[in-house]
């Protein structure tokens, strides 16, 4: 039996690795999710039915176990397939957070289990009983679980509106101090008596949960996609520490791809925005206090509107289109109508491409996930780089919600919170169309200077509503 749970682990490891190489296409994306999951799938059924202890016990409690992942099975999916495309990204974030919650009970039960045998050998302390490198396992699973649990939390409620940012001078001393604090119970915990153990324990994961929120509260809206990034390996961490803890190589593997990748992740956008981590944590950047520098408050100049029968016409007749998607585009659930313009378009000879920043929208790969629900062609999505090289050739450029990710103040105004972010550089075209629902800050709070720019023009209104007018517009052409 435990030969054929080794095959399963393998499988299972096998598929992880092969399903997070094809997670890197956006072609392949959906069948490697598809091939790690079958992985999960065999994983767990294997550890259900074949698995033995040392004393060649399998496990207990089938029933509770199989309504688990019963009732997991049925809300997962149901959230899955209920979420708008707008709300993608707080459940990203509460879903990591489960996955943090349920990292930081396994080590609570691990150090019960401990705890309770050491109470009834009589051991006087708690250390002569557990190893190090077990104890280590233990709390770090049980603190970077805690954090990333009440960190995802905290990132949900700011996604979905239901935490504001909150910041007070001195906050990152005091987040330090509770850091400080947590690993000195942590390592206190270890030398202390075995009677009494459970109490700096649990002390340790209050303030783990505690430094969580104080962690991400400050943080400001903009930064959120590097945020998640972050939580997100976290919980790799603290499920690899769970893979230690109970020899399972599986888990293991698994806590390790997903450490490493969101670690790699939130690298990759910390170098979108041109910031280093250290900046996101503590700058605050996108918060309500700290955007201040460049903004113009309306002394950005004077702007111009485009009428729909100008802006179709422009497009119509155009050589090459480039459509830049933001989170507006999501908001107005616009993905399909977008991808009806872009056939019509092409139906006329328009060539027409996808330029994606790295950053745009509320989590990593928002806009690719959006624009491949409506069914458009992954060879039409370019990055950030390939795009700005091609607006330079492009006719008109369409923005449809995207603001801080376009913002020319990045590459011109020194004083501005994001300048040196690198940007779609829609300028280069030769005529650009912005389309919001009305002149406010984008995101991060920070007015945008390509809306005064004179090859812009402003379309206002609903993104669906505007692409659905500009659609029948062609039309009639």
């Amino acid at each position: 039996m435990n030969n054929i749970l080794t095959l399963c682990y393998l499988i299972g490891s096998v598929t992880f690795i092969l399903g997070l190489k094809m997670l890197s296409n956006p072609a392949s994306a959906r069948k490697g999710n598809g091939i790690a999951a079958f992985g999960m799938i065999i994983a767990i059924l294997g550890t259900i039915f074949l698995y033995k202890d040392e004393a060649g016990e399998s496990l207990h409690n089938y029933g509770w176990i199989l309504a688990g992942l019963l009732i997991g099975t049925i809300v997962g999916t149901l959230a899955a397939k209920k979420v708008k495309m707008t709300a993608m990204p707080e459940m990203v974030s509460l879903f990591n957070g489960m996955g943090g919650a349920c990292a930081a009970l396994i080590s609570v039960v691990e150090f019960d289990h401990i705890y309770q045998a050491n109470k009834m050998l009589g051991s006087p302390w708690f250390s002569d009983a557990v190893p190090l490198g077990h104890y280590i396992a233990i709390i770090a699973g049980a603190i970077i679980g805690s954090v990333s649990f009440a960190g995802s939390i905290i990132a949900w409620g700011k996604l979905s509106g239901k935490v504001n940012d909150f910041s007070f001078k001195g906050q990152h001393i005091i987040n330090l101090v509770i850091l400080a604090v947590v690993i000195a119970a942590a390592v206190y915990t270890y030398q202390s008596d075995t009677q009494v153990s459970n109490i700096p324990f649990f002390i340790t994961v209050a303030l783990a949960l505690l430094y969580g929120v104080f962690f991400v509260l400050p943080i400001g809206g903009a930064d959120m996609p590097v945020v998640i990034s972050l939580l997100n390996s976290f919980t790799g961490v603290a499920a690899a520490c769970g893979g230690f803890l109970y020899n399972n190589k599986v888990m293991l593997t698994g806590g390790i791809l997903v450490g490493a990748a969101g670690t790699l992740l939130t690298i990759l956008m910390c170098k979108a925005m041109n910031r280093s981590l250290k900046n996101v944590l503590i700058g605050s950047f996108g918060a309500k206090n700290a955007a201040t520098g460049g903004e113009k408050t309306g002394s950005g100049g004077t702007y111009k509107e485009i009428s729909l029968n100008d802006a179709a016409t422009v497009m119509a007749y155009a050589n090459k289109v480039i459509i830049v998607p933001g989170y507006g585009l999501a908001v107005a659930q616009a993905q399909h109508t977008c991808h009806e313009l872009e056939k019509l378009l092409e139906e006329k000879g328009v060539e027409v491409k996808y330029a994606i920043h790295p950053v745009a929208g509320r989590m990593p790969g928002h806009m690719n996930v959006l624009l491949a629900e409506a069914d458009v062609s992954y060879d039409k999505l370019m990055e950030m780089e390939d795009a700005n090289d091609e607006f330079k050739s492009t006719d008109v450029v369409l923005i449809l919600g995207a603001n801080d990710v376009v913002n020319p103040a990045a590459k011109d105004d020194p004083s501005s919170p994001i300048y040196g972010m690198p940007i779609l550089e829609v300028e280069q075209a030769k005529t650009v169309i912005v389309n919001k629902r009305s002149m406010k800050p984008g995101y991060a709070g920070i007015e945008n200077e390509l809306f005064f720019r004179p090859k812009t023009s402003m379309l206002f209104g609903d993104a669906k509503a505007a692409l659905q007018k500009l659609i029948a517009e062609i039309k009639n052409l």
